[in-house]
């Protein structure tokens, strides 16, 4: 349970550091940006084994989820741009 509790905290700060980063209006209050940064951290994950920076059954370190979390605000504020 107690890493459930750290994988949000985690993923709250992840996703505030992206969207201090990142430029523009951005969505939601603190839900959204930890799901924002615990999806960043999948995401920064799955590069880092696509690029063989990380081996089967490491995660993402906390820059990488910030990438990953910045990579995908960018794909939102590219969607919203196309569909308004």
């Amino acid at each position: 349970m107690l890493h459930l509790i750290w994988t949000c905290i985690i993923g709250l700060i992840a996703g505030a550091v992206a969207k201090l980063l990142m430029p523009g209006k951005d969505p939601g209050g603190w839900i959204i940006t930890m799901i924002l940064g615990i999806a960043g951290s999948f995401l920064g994950t799955w590069i880092g084994r696509a690029v063989g920076h990380y081996q089967e059954g490491q995660g993402a370190g906390f820059l990488m989820s910030v990438v990953g979390a910045v990579i995908l605000l960018g794909a939102y504020h590219l969607f919203k741009k196309f569909t308004a």
